[in-house]
């Protein structure tokens, strides 16, 4: 194996030189720099990273600790954002999928605290309230797309679910819309209620009445096997006599079957009917035609933000515990029309 000697050799420099060069110290000249990292090129040295660490106490890596997160299509977003911080601060990221057993995730903080990892994000495939299995480990952790349950409280990142709710319902009364559908998320989930919620609120807030809404359950049951409601409750919505103008889809992928409800129907969207979304998955929201209005949950920012914070709380520069939530914009698209 080549070694920091062999390096130092070939380009006529000291052992430290070939340090300083590979740590990104200062007072190396360029000229110096460039011969040893030639030098390092040519011979193929690649760094001890375990001896490193020995030396500075730090393995300059962070640990993802994902249920189902890397086999949820657009969620993988969240370790996008990870890793392009980790890529722009020189970090290494080390990624383990629990597959929800928590005799995994016990194993899999026991190997990071073996690895010397400096911080671990615990990575959510939906957002929900749910404490880690740490067992006796205590290695920096900040949870991403969901919060602890405990008092015992960890640094959090989530999505504003009730704040995104309540800015796709105004915009719709805003548009004219007082006769509102609403189908909705599988009630399990933390972000379902939280959405449900601030339709109740805003819808209350301008003045309609129960009498104006039709809310129906979409979905039901363990999460990834869920009963499916959506067309049936669609079908159901759009042929009463006093039908909404406009339905409110508790995701994405579930305004797909609104959208085939209505045209089966013979309705023309958004001519007779409006249709938003929530999740800002592009998959859906931009194949279905009309392009579908939605708001966007920001995973690749809860990535980025996520590991900043990580990193604040290694260098203990962080108020602990901080929880933060983020904003689901609204995308303005062409399934709504005014009134």
């Amino acid at each position: 194996m080549v070694s920091i000697v062999s390096v130092a050799k070939v380009a006529g420099v000291s052992n430290k030189t070939v340090s300083r060069v590979i740590n990104g110290e200062p007072y190396v000249t360029e000229e110096t720099r460039e011969r040893v990292e030639r030098a390092i090129r040519d011979l193929g040295y690649v760094p001890n990273m375990a001896a490193r660490q020995i030396r500075s106490s730090r393995s300059n890596t962070f640990g993802i600790i994902a249920d189902y997160v890397s086999t949820t299509p657009y969620s993988v977003d969240i370790v996008r954002g990870i890793q392009d911080w980790a890529n722009a601060n020189g970090k290494t990221i080390l990624m383990a999928n629990t597959g929800g057993a928590s005799e995994q995730e016990v194993k899999i903080w026991k190997m990071f605290q073996s690895h010397r990892i400096d911080g671990v994000l615990y990575v959510t495939m939906y957002h929900r309230i749910i404490d880690p299995e740490t067992g006796d480990v205590g290695i920096p952790t900040v949870m991403i797309n969901c919060r602890p349950k405990t008092s015992e409280l960890l640094p959090s990142i989530e999505p504003d679910d009730y704040q995104g709710s309540r800015d796709l319902t105004r915009y719709l009364l805003e548009k004219g819309h007082r006769k509102i559908g609403y189908i909705r998320l599988n009630p399990i989930l933390l972000g379902a209620e939280l959405r449900l919620d601030a339709f109740r609120k805003t819808t209350s807030d301008f003045g309609l009445a129960d009498s104006d809404l039709t809310i129906r359950l979409g979905m039901e049951g363990p999460v990834g096997a869920e009963k499916n409601y959506v067309f049936a409750a669609a079908t159901e919505m759009l042929q009463q006599r006093d039908r909404p103008t406009a339905i409110i889809s508790g995701n994405d992928e579930m305004a797909i079957q609104i959208y085939i409800a209505a045209m089966a129907l013979g309705f023309r969207i958004p001519e007779d009917i409006s249709i938003v979304g929530f999740d800002d998955f592009r998959t859906v929201s931009l194949a279905l035609k009309p392009e579908l209005t939605t708001a966007a949950l920001p995973y690749y920012d809860l990535g980025l933000q996520g590991a900043e914070l990580l990193n604040n709380v290694v260098a203990g520069s962080e108020v602990y515990p901080s929880s933060r939530v983020m904003s689901c914009n609204l995308v303005e698209r062409l399934s709504v029309s005014s009134l």
